[in-house]
């Protein structure tokens, strides 16, 4: 017999605000990657001092990441497909928001090596500080190409732990993990292959009218961790509405993102809008993403959500959509 999806529970009187739950369950999720990495620093300690230092170096890339977008977008897809904040399957979703940071973590890395960059959340990048490390204690070979190398591995160890907390996933939501995790390595190689064949446009047009894979910039942010929160809240009939609410956003926030010039939008970017944008074009955009908004608002107020969280999801496609500064 088929399974019959679990509903939202009717709410009692003193149940906490839905942003109030999501908190709660963030506290869990930053205990979880803290307690993760403290394990593994103090079994390394003992074993190989070395490796204690490549665990150290990740650790503190992660403590930093305040933002912790995806872990935000999964719970938010767990609590409004009605998820229990204290029920069994909450300390699934809290792994798999925290494997869901580590996966962002190990992206992070790797793009800041190939990219050369300097600073990541406000601190040198990885491959940048061990590289100064090793030019400190006038070590053997090439500086950079250490510290790229042990940038890579801290990538490496961010995947493991990523994959460990997803492995004990119920098999619905570890397929949405391995899907996202396949996806978005051929989606990394897509945009960097239209970058070398000078084929990458700034403008987000594919997005806008809906296009299929996603991309790099922020489809996983979104459509992903969703999907992950409702199958873990035992709600797979909120796939096709997650899918339609996030790529009404995710086109949202790429069109913000050119218009306002994001951390994707460099200078060519830049000459696309002064080109293309004079004031009656960009109040045309304007008013495409406050459709797509709208669009998102309607999804999310036309699907059962728990209560609360239709809402919630409206305010937070206002949120991500919103004119900066």
């Amino acid at each position: 017999m088929t399974a019959q999806p679990r509903l939202p529970r009717s709410p009692a009187p003193q149940e906490v605000a839905p942003q109030l739950q999501r908190a709660g369950m963030l506290d869990r999720v930053e205990e979880r990657l803290r307690g993760l990495l403290n394990d593994e620093h103090r079994r390394w300690r003992t074993a190989d001092t070395r490796g204690a230092g490549l665990i150290e170096s990740l650790a503190e890339l992660v403590a930093v990441g305040v933002d912790r977008v995806r872990p935000v977008v999964l719970l938010t897809g767990y609590l409004a497909a009605g998820g229990d904040p204290e029920g069994p399957e909450a300390a699934e979703a809290v792994d798999a928001a925290a494997a869901l940071e580590l996966l962002d973590t190990c992206t992070l890395i790797r793009s800041d090596v190939r990219d050369n960059a300097a600073l990541r959340r406000g601190i040198p990048t990885l491959h940048v500080s061990r590289a100064a490390e090793h030019e400190r204690n006038g070590w053997a070979g090439d500086a950079g190409r250490f510290g790229e190398s042990t940038a890579n591995l801290a990538g490496d160890l961010s995947l493991t732990l990523a994959d460990r907390l997803a492995a004990r996933l119920p098999v619905a939501a570890w397929r949405i993990w391995d899907e996202l995790r396949l996806e978005r390595v051929v989606g990394t190689y897509a945009h960097e292959a239209m970058t070398a064949e000078y084929l990458d446009d700034p403008w987000p047009g594919r997005c806008i009218s809906g296009c299929d894979r996603g991309c790099t910039a922020g489809w996983y942010a979104v459509r992903h961790p969703l999907r992950l929160g409702g199958a873990l809240a035992g709600r797979p009939d909120l796939d096709v509405t997650y899918d339609a609410y996030a790529r009404a956003l995710h086109a949202a926030w790429r069109l913000r993102g050119f218009l306002d010039g994001g951390p994707e939008y460099d200078w060519d970017a830049e000459l696309l809008r002064e080109i293309l944008l004079e004031r009656e074009e960009r109040g045309i955009a304007e008013r495409h993403i406050r459709e797509l908004v709208d669009r998102a608002s309607r999804i999310a107020t036309s699907s059962r959500l728990a209560t609360g969280w239709s809402e919630e999801l409206t305010a937070f496609a206002v949120r991500m959509a919103a004119e900066k500064g």
